[in-house]
């Protein structure tokens, strides 16, 4: 039996990065709004505290994966887990956002009833369901499945007779001095593997079906150290973050206009990086263009190091089946292994896989059409975080909760208790596409059909793009037209 509701202004789902970011807009911008956040693992941090394969980092620098109101001032710009957990602590520290996470608590159905303006959450905890209700949802949920990774069905996996393991569930003892591992992967968990475990003593192979594109970069950024001498934290941060902002941006948009020159200047890259003596058409050349696919970022090069030492080597195949020995591939070779790790990649769920339903009818999120990439058509006073594909996410992050505060306070100052994206009578025959447009990641398309389908026109579109969002979330008017606002509770007193 469900203990009795508990009610609050705005429930946050998820104490990840993006959580913690909710968390600390809300109290700043939002302050007579009560709110709490219910976390589904025992600790904060998502991606963060979960992943422990070996060499885990950030693949975007942390002056734009850092919140845009707590500088990032370790020397490091692409850090590691545990250097990006400690920042993550001291942010829940400062501002005091401790008190209000509820861990070990999972939301798994989320009702909404127009009349009482209200979601009812049903929530799984340690001592059995509880629900608790809010007048507003934040998800902050991220977009993956925390109960298992993406890994194919290859035949004849069970008569392998060494170790098997995903990344997402890697073992905390496991040794791998000494022992011959294939990673099957290309993309960034097992661009940051396959160092890490040569540097651990393996012998490395990564094993491809295609390429992906890298880019050796420093773990550190000279201007950030440099204006970190003379400038104070923030004012650095500040500089040095619109500087990567404006960078990785003129990249992407480079990528869009000329692919042939950022083409040829990544695999430039690889040369250089690799010497002589290497396959770079068939080993390290995508069949698609730049940031159709997310750039693997390599700090200080370190896997290039690894394949230049011999300890690690990339080998570019179809897999056959797993045989009692390793791998076999269709071209008559056999890569021998003591262990395997499926870099293969991720389940992408939606909302954390929570069911909504809407005055009793069930949300076919499929069906409905994105708002600005963070809300949905007819799903009132809900909103969702999804980061950037082609940039940091805590850049999107932080513009998703700006506008949450600016959504809640415009409800606040009108009067009314319910915000819902409604599509126009001109919006009736818009040509529809997918949520993420340009985007050729196998992650990602698998969940495609899942998810909200964007529109051709604004606001139903989610550019992906840092300027057009800072636009539209920040700058432009909240009562824009399309998110129509209303009093469920008004209306039903009156008619009474």
């Amino acid at each position: 039996m469900s203990s009795a509701a508990v009610d609050h202004d705005v429930v946050i789902i998820g104490a990840g990065i993006s959580g913690i970011g909710a968390a600390y807009h809300l109290s700043t911008l939002c302050p007579d709004r009560s709110f709490t956040i219910l976390e589904g693992r025992a600790d904060i941090g998502g991606t963060w505290s979960l992943f422990r394969y070996p060499g885990v980092r950030s693949d975007s620098d942390m002056h734009t994966l850092g919140y845009s109101f707590k500088p990032w001032t370790a020397d490091k710009s692409i850090a590691d887990a545990a250097s990006i957990m400690s920042y993550l602590r001291e942010t829940v520290e400062e501002y005091d956002i401790a008190r209000h996470i509820r861990f070990q608590h999972s939301v798994r159905r989320a009702e909404w009833s127009s009349e009482d303006a209200r979601w009812t959450l049903s929530v799984t905890t340690p001592d059995g369901p509880v629900v608790t209700t809010c007048s507003f949802l934040f998800v902050c949920a991220g977009y993956y499945s925390y109960r298992a990774g993406h890994t194919p069905d290859f035949a004849g996996r069970d008569e392998f007779e060494g170790l098997t393991v995903h990344p997402q569930d890697w073992p905390d003892d496991l040794d791998v001095e000494g022992r011959q591992v294939v990673v099957i992967g290309s993309g960034a968990t097992a661009v940051t593997l396959v160092p890490a475990l040569a540097e651990l003593g393996a012998e490395v192979t990564m094993l491809q079906r295609s390429p992906t594109y890298m880019v050796a970069r420093p773990d550190t950024d000279r201007i950030a150290l440099g204006l970190r001498r003379f400038l104070p934290d923030r004012l650095a941060y500040r500089i040095v973050r619109r500087k990567n902002v404006f960078q990785q941006q003129f990249v992407y948009r480079k990528t869009r206009t000329d692919p042939d020159l950022i083409r040829r200047r990544l695999l430039d890259g690889v040369r250089a990086a690799l010497g002589p003596g290497h396959d770079i058409e068939t080993d390290y050349t995508p069949s698609y263009d730049p940031w159709d696919q997310r750039l693997c970022l390599v700090p200080n090069g370190d896997f290039f190091t690894a394949v230049r030492s011999g300890r690690a080597r990339v080998v570019t195949a179809t897999i056959d089946r797993f045989t009692r020995e390793g791998v076999a591939l269709t071209d008559g070779r056999e890569l021998t292994a003591d262990v395997i790790v499926t870099a293969t990649g991720l389940e992408l769920v939606n909302l954390g896989e929570m069911e909504v339903a809407v005055d009793g009818v069930e949300v076919d999120f499929s069906s409905t059409l994105t708002y600005r990439g963070v809300a949905y058509s007819d799903v009132p006073n809900l909103v969702s975080t999804f980061g950037y594909v082609n940039a940091s996410w805590t850049l999107r992050a932080d513009l998703v909760s700006t506008y949450v505060c600016r959504l809640l306070n415009h409800l606040r100052d009108s009067g009314h208790v319910q915000a819902t994206p409604r599509r126009r009578p001109e919006d009736a025959g818009m040509t529809l596409r997918p949520w993420i447009d340009d985007f050729s990641a196998g992650y990602l398309q698998r969940m495609i059909p899942a998810l909200p389908k964007q529109g051709d026109r604004e606001p139903w579109t989610n550019p992906q793009r840092y300027a057009a969002d800072r636009r539209a979330l920040v700058q432009q008017p909240v009562d824009d037209g399309v998110m129509t606002f209303s009093s469920p509770r008004v209306a039903v007193a009156a008619e009474w």
